[in-house]
């Protein structure tokens, strides 16, 4: 008797959709990540995937560079549910950025098609203080309502890596901050206008699915300095455990830890009871814990990541090591960013990429395994 043939072995791993516009080294990223997924799922990668130029056999199994908008979209594609990708679709644009993470300044905001009146409410004090706006009015009118409390943290939605925020601590820092915003970015996709916390830890709280793996993960970000002395995203280092949210809890944590856990579970359900039409495979979460201009300790979702992000390597990197070890059930996993000429080349396990990048000028990038159960690395 021929047997059939495993279903996740059939087909190719593509990285589409992905922006033109994209550089080197997010390229790189894309690729590297699409070619570990090809890995555990027993298919085959193909680089330079266009729809079409693909003919027949089965579907592929997509890594897009950003969530996808719109099931109509995704359907066109074949991506019908969390199976067929490694990331996300969103029923409107906003709704993939941290612009649902705030209500509205007021009943009468403007607002877009679709917008969740109800989400604000849900998420309670799983998130900042703080608001979204959708022209400039109704940021300057959010601004100003936080700027009584303290310092204010401008964020474009549409930015990525903590690039482009601003921190306005009165009102003329206001009304420069806001100057600087692109008025039809705002329209389409929202501001974030948000208590600005000191001594930040931000934590990276997250799960995925790829096949039958499963995994959840709790950990710290770091900032490091790009090559504009700016400071931007360097890198997760994540204690991952094998299955959901249950099984990471059962890990040895600290009370951060386990508070991040709660933040970032009580928005992911809030944000899919507010939109329902949500498909994710990858569900990433930044929680911050800083003290606020009162004194008092502060902690709260920032952004939601239902796409390929800065924490996928370590995420597969994790994948990859259950496995190989079926008994493995924890590892510690990492990625790195590091800016600058002076950065060595990392181990070529680890490398994504090393060189100059047309976009952010030299960077290295790296990520694999920390350290296993059993002590391995």
């Amino acid at each position: 008797m021929t047997s059939k043939p495993d279903p996740r072995s059939e087909g190719i791993v593509a990285a589409f959709p992905r922006r033109a516009q994209a550089s080197e080294h997010e390229v790189a990223s894309l690729d590297a990540q699409a070619a570990r997924l090809a890995a555990l799922l027993g298919r085959r990668y193909a680089p330079g995937f266009r729809p079409s130029r693909h003919c027949g056999g089965a579907a592929p199994y997509y890594v897009p560079d950003r969530t996808i908008i719109g099931a109509r979209r995704a359907a066109v594609l074949g991506i019908l549910s969390e199976t067929d990708l490694y990331g996300g679709v969103a029923p409107h644009a906003f709704v993939a950025t941290k612009s649902i993470s705030h209500g509205l300044v007021g009943p009468r905001a403007r607002r877009p098609a679709g917008w969740s009146v109800t989400l604000a409410d849900m998420l309670g004090d799983a998130v900042l203080e703080g608001y979204t706006a959708f022209c400039h009015d109704d940021a300057l009118a959010a601004g100003l309502r936080l700027l009584e409390h303290g310092a204010v943290r401008v964020k474009p939605t549409d930015a990525t890596a903590g690039r482009g925020q601003i921190v306005a601590k009165d009102q003329q820092g206001l009304r420069a901050a806001l100057a600087e915003q692109s008025p039809r970015l705002t329209e389409r996709l929202g501001l974030v206008l948000e208590e600005d916390l000191e001594e930040v830890e931000t934590y990276s709280v997250g799960w995925s699915k790829v096949g039958e793996m499963e995994i959840a993960y709790v950990g710290t970000q770091s900032l490091t300095n790009d090559n504009e002395g700016c400071q931007v995203y360097g890198g997760s280092e994540l204690h991952v455990a094998r299955g959901g949210f249950d099984a990471l809890r059962a890990l040895d944590l600290h009370a951060d830890e386990r508070r991040a856990i709660d933040l970032a579970c009580r928005y992911d359900a809030a944000a899919w009871a507010a939109y329902p039409q949500l498909i994710a495979s990858r569900r990433n979460y930044d929680v911050a814990v800083g003290r606020a201009a009162d004194g008092s300790i502060r902690a709260g979702v920032l952004e939601q990541s239902w796409r390929a992000g800065g924490a996928s390597l370590a995420e597969l990197a994790a994948m990859q090591a259950f496995a190989l070890s079926p008994a493995l059930q924890e590892v510690r996993a990492e990625t790195r960013e590091r800016y600058g000429a002076g950065e060595p080349v990392p181990i070529a396990q680890r490398l994504v990429f090393h060189g100059v990048d047309s976009a952010v000028g030299q960077i290295s990038k790296s990520g694999g395994i920390v350290e296993a159960e059993d002590g391995s690395a």
